[in-house]
């Protein structure tokens, strides 16, 4: 798939703190330069610049996703750079990064301009401002669910523009059956000594309502009144904005009775040691989800996990753990099967199709492709 020339890839997204879309754009930077590749991230920066600049990418530091009218004056500066670095790819995992980018592509030659390339990440608010998402001349979605989505809610979208890439994970960096170091076992039950003993259930995810905390503190005291010796781990952070709602769970956790029985340890650095002690990981959105990393993470791993079968995470687990997807708020279900695995576990593999490896190829396929059409 590599072209008969180096191509030249900007990246344009908010910032480079955390999360699913920045580790993606990283991947694909990294992958980019392995293959003779110019790789460019456009961005406000963060703490993944080091990483970035550390495996050959290039980073300009624009704040190109802060709504405002002044980020409008990014436009013919943003040309003048594609124009002056000769840009063969646009690619936009953001909607404010996507209409800067959008409009300071519609305004350049036809004949000499990049080719504009977006990635659908998430199952977005439906408008005219989400709409720049599914106008590039390819548009990348990250599961079928993505993919219905588009074709449901935005019909002029043509299907053929559209190629579903699931992300993946690399599975030498998530081995099956692998566990932490040492090392960060003691420094682990030093800080957490009050998990000793105990079967450890896990929800990962930022502190937000559409992450079916409260489903969770519901298990967790179900499980808790049949005398089962589980400890539930909540994992991510809460931005200040939903302080509100953290401290509404930990007082719901003290209105049941289970308080000594859940741990929020905040935002963590070191989540796939966590899932990997984790006896069952859980995926509770209320809303669908556009893919569920966390989800194909933990199975790869070897770890059982149970979620609400709707989404990205519902098509990762009708795939690779079919019993493992319960409707979507049914606790009592989500109960039943929790006692049944901790019973007897289910067997896992590890084997997936959802490599990191694949999502790469697949990215650079659009890539090549779509620059072999001029």
């Amino acid at each position: 798939m590599v072209p008969e020339r180096k191509l030249t890839v900007v990246q344009i997204l908010p910032a480079l703190e955390s999360g699913g879309v920045e580790r993606g754009t990283l991947e694909v930077g990294r992958y980019l330069v392995e293959h003779g590749h110019r790789s460019i991230v456009i961005s406000a920066g963060g703490r993944l610049v080091e990483q970035l600049l550390r495996e050959g990418s290039e980073h300009v530091q624009w704040d190109i996703g802060r709504k405002s009218l002044s980020t409008l004056r990014l436009i013919p500066r943003l040309r003048r750079f594609l124009r002056d670095n000769k840009v063969d790819i646009l690619h936009a995992r953001s909607r404010l990064p996507a209409w800067i980018g959008y409009l300071a592509w519609k305004g350049m030659d036809p004949r000499t301009r990049p080719h504009f390339v977006t990635t659908v990440h998430g199952i977005y608010s439906i408008n005219s401002y989400s709409a720049i998402m599914v106008r590039g001349e390819v548009v990348i979605a990250v599961s079928d669910t993505v993919r219905r989505y588009i074709l449901s809610n935005y019909p002029r979208c043509d299907p053929a523009r559209i190629r579903v890439i699931p992300r993946g994970v690399a599975p030498t960096e998530y081995l099956f059956g692998q566990q932490p170091p040492e090392a960060w076992l003691t420094a682990w039950n030093d800080q957490y000594p009050e998990l000793q003993g105990k079967r450890l259930l896990t929800l990962p995810g930022r502190i937000t309502r559409l992450k079916g905390h409260m489903d969770f503190l519901r298990l967790i005291d179900a499980c808790r009144r049949d005398g089962l010796p589980v400890h539930g781990l909540i994992v991510g952070g809460a931005d200040p904005r939903k302080a509100g709602y953290l401290e509404e769970l930990k007082t719901a956790a003290q209105a049941l009775g289970i308080a000594q029985d859940i741990t929020f340890t905040g935002q963590r650095g070191d989540l796939k040691n966590i899932l990997a002690i984790s006896d069952i990981v859980f995926s509770l959105s209320n809303q669908p989800e556009a893919f569920g990393r966390t989800v194909l993470e933990a199975l790869s791993l070897g770890i059982p996990v149970a979620g609400y079968g709707h989404g990205g995470v519902g098509e990762l687990l009708e795939q690779l753990l079919p019993e493992g997807g319960v409707a979507v708020g049914d606790v009592t279900a989500l109960t039943r099967l929790t006692k049944r695995w901790l019973s007897k576990p289910p067997v896992l593999t590890g084997m997936h199709a959802f490599t990191l490896e694949n999502m790469l190829a697949a990215t650079l396929a659009v890539y090549c492709d779509i620059c072999r059409k001029t």
